[in-house]
């Protein structure tokens, strides 16, 4: 049986690595299979985090490959090691500390400080963030973090979340978007729970609030998260903010909260420049257990200048595509993938054509993404059609949410921003959001 089921495990990892390279992980050689037992495939792995990157991005693809390599339907069950060992005083993952609220955003095991690549474009934010995981309250307080999306400031976050955690195992750390907080607020007016939600957020050791300038033009959401900020900061508790603008930049954001925020460090993260460009795809290649020629890395950081995100996009598809023929990447596979051969030009991309890949991706109606509901099965599909519009195409925020119902600019800008985020935390919806961008501008 112990043959059968390593060979079972075997054929699962081989085809997640050619099926799904963009989930892959070097780390996934040393996943431990358990057992095989009544249609449950159990898996042990030694920390939370990875735990989690199993459960909430790797699940469905899992799942696919149990089925493929078994021919039966299987549950997979993930095991975590520290909480078998459930060492008294011993933290639980990355995640002790963090309010078991299903909204709350999870650590990614890619987003450590040894993972991240320091260059002269955020060489002080990565320091304030080590400084601030050493000392929690007293180094900067608060921590201001800015830049433009996919440049790292999510990351740093997470890193500084899971340094914290791993030298303070009973810190109460809160760390979850802006969004998620006004949410908060809100039903907890309507449902009449202010003291439980004040209790919640102001008896905290750090809270890390990413994305802050969702604030912009919320009054009473302004004037709680004031409290909250003036409550934790009195007792020296950490704050960190992240936003893609410095304080004064945030649209009617109230002055007060603009003095607060620029009393601690505003650190700000720029483009990365060629050589860092090159030393984050060597990382990104090595979490992902795979060695590109020098020259096809040289290749992806002169014509990807922008920023992570799409750097580690163009490494995914080069490495899938090589999967699929293969397994070598060459420089000529590289070019094939990044759009350079004549045969495969980039297309002029339309609303109506974005319109139609997503309806059919997600398997909605035109009417429902035109209309009013909110719920996430519309809600979602509708706003990765606005971040694709704003991508590809040279649309106004004005006229893409004209497309959509009449929106205004506001709810397209804010379309853009939580499919933008959600990428960053969730390698599914990344997948999914490029996948539909190579077939929208490749065809």
């Amino acid at each position: 049986m112990p043959d059968v089921l390593a060979d079972v495990w075997d054929r699962v990892l081989r085809f997640v690595q050619k099926r799904h390279s963009g989930l892959w992980r070097s780390w996934f050689e040393q996943i431990e299979p358990l057992e095989l037992q009544n249609g449950t495939l159990r898996v042990s792995v030694p920390e939370r985090s990875w735990q989690q990157y199993l459960q909430k991005t790797c699940n469905d693809a899992l799942a696919q490959a149990a089925q493929q390599a078994t021919g039966h339907l299987l549950c997979l069950e993930v095991a975590c090691e520290e909480e078998a060992a459930a060492r008294p005083g011993a933290r639980e993952g990355n995640t002790a500390g963090v309010f078991d609220d299903a909204e709350l955003m999870y650590f990614s095991p890619d987003y450590t400080f040894d993972h991240f690549v320091v260059g002269p474009c955020n060489r002080l934010a990565h320091a304030a963030c080590v400084a601030v995981s050493e000392a929690p309250g007293r180094a900067y307080n608060p921590l201001f973090i800015h830049g433009s999306v996919g440049l790292g400031k999510t990351h740093l976050l997470q890193a500084t979340c899971q340094a914290v955690t791993d030298r303070q195992a009973g810190a109460r750390i809160c760390y979850l978007s802006c969004e998620t907080f006004v949410n908060h607020f809100i039903a907890a007016v309507e449902q009449g729970k202010l003291q439980e939600f004040r209790y919640r957020y102001r008896h905290v050791d750090m809270i890390m609030i990413d994305d802050v300038q969702f604030l912009s033009e919320r009054e009473r959401s302004q004037e709680e998260f004031f409290h909250t900020f003036n409550t934790l900061y009195q007792v020296r508790k950490q704050i960190v903010l992240s936003a893609d603008c410095p304080p004064a930049e945030i649209p009617k954001l109230e002055q007060r909260l603009v003095s607060r925020f620029n009393q601690g460090l505003v650190a700000r993260i720029d483009k990365p420049d060629y050589e860092t460009r090159t030393a984050i795809l060597h990382k990104k290649a090595q979490l992902r257990g795979i060695a590109p020629p020098e020259e096809v890395i040289e290749l992806v950081a002169r014509k990807i200048d922008s920023n992570t995100r799409e750097l580690e996009g163009a490494l995914t598809k080069i490495h899938g595509l090589a999967m699929l023929e293969g397994g070598k990447i060459t420089l000529e596979l590289a070019r094939q993938a990044l759009g350079e051969e004549p045969a495969a030009p980039r297309r002029q991309v339309t609303i109506s054509a974005i319109i139609e890949a997503v309806t059919e991706h997600f398997g909605v109606r035109l009417s429902d993404l035109q209309g009013k509901r909110r719920s996430r099965s519309i809600a979602f599909p509708r706003q990765v059609c606005m971040f694709l519009a704003r991508d590809l195409t040279g649309h106004s925020l004005e006229e893409i949410g004209g497309h959509f119902g009449g929106r205004d600019h506001t709810t397209v800008l804010h379309a853009y921003r939580t499919v933008d985020r959600l990428c960053d935390m969730d390698e599914s919806v990344r997948t999914t959001v490029n996948a539909l961008m190579a077939g929208l501008t490749q065809k």
